[in-house]
């Protein structure tokens, strides 16, 4: 049985990208016969607005989608929590006190997610009431694991390769939000009992550290299918920050959802934009 999840962060209204992020996994659990999951991933601070969470509903509903809603992450901060403690015990987490701009100055390589984190504070003596946050030490926990794969469904085996993000942050300085996307994704996928990770290719190189996660700290390990992306004219990729065209405004201005939901099935795009060829931002 396929269990496939579509979890947006409610810190903005849901763009094309969304919808089609959300069709394909809808569709790729129902022609299986399958499930397909709404998670509202809320543990984004200030930032994270409770009442985007019924306009998320309004709009896949408007797309003639049907899902089921798993807890919202907000209620398995403690789920995080203990993650976290799990892999301090085994010694594989340490403070990290740098802000960006220091990483940014100090990183000699870039990685899938930007600048490459030096090690600043792998071996820093940092006192105990000083805010910090929490970094996996990639290299030991690689000696721990071994040899990792993973598998999706466009682009085939794959060998797992979590040193090319280097010492990732898992636990956020910030107390309002407690677990980086890639700790707190890993944990809520296992905790639904997700089958087949559906995203957008641009989330290609986090599965590396989804997967060592999932071995250091014993979890199910599922399948993904990483697709396309929808670019506007400029050739980037739909964003939030960037004001892209909001599924609640077309739906507000009487566009027809399920037609919407079709064209994007076929590839036919609204004006202006396209489709990334697969596999866009895998390296």
């Amino acid at each position: 049985m396929i269990t496939t999840r579509f979890a947006p962060s409610p810190n903005g209204s849901l763009h094309l990208g969304h919808a089609y992020s959300a069709i394909v996994a809808h569709d790729l659990a129902a022609e299986a016969g399958g499930t397909f999951l709404l998670r509202i991933e809320d543990i984004d601070g200030e930032r994270s607005r409770p009442d985007l969470a019924e306009e998320f509903r309004q709009d896949l509903e408007w797309l003639g989608l049907n899902w089921e809603e798993t807890p919202p992450q907000s209620s398995r901060v403690a789920s995080y929590v203990a993650a976290a403690q799990q892999l301090k015990a085994q010694e594989l987490l340490y403070p990290c006190r740098c802000t960006r701009a220091q990483i940014a100055a100090a990183a000699k390589d870039f990685g899938p997610d930007g600048p490459v984190y030096p090690g600043i504070c792998k071996h820093a003596t940092i006192p105990e009431d000083e805010p910090v946050a929490w970094r996996l030490d990639v290299a030991r926990a690689m000696e721990l694991t071994g040899a990792l794969t993973w598998h999706d469904a466009l682009a085939g085996e794959q060998e797992a390769r979590p040193d090319l993000a280097g010492d990732v942050m898992l636990v956020r300085k910030d107390a309002a939000t407690p677990a980086s996307y890639h700790l707190a994704a890993t944990i809520d996928d296992a905790a639904d009992a997700v089958t087949l990770v559906t995203r957008g290719a641009d989330l290609f190189a986090a599965t590396h550290i989804h997967r060592l996660l999932q071995a250091l700290l014993g979890l199910a390990v599922p399948r993904w299918h990483h697709h396309a992306l929808l670019l506007d004219a400029s050739g980037k990729k739909l964003a939030k920050r960037r004001d892209s065209a909001s599924l609640a405004d077309r739906r507000k201005a009487g566009e027809n959802g399920k037609a919407l939901a079709q064209s994007l099935r076929m590839g036919q795009m609204p004006c202006g934009i396209t489709l990334s060829r697969y596999p866009h931002g895998v390296t």
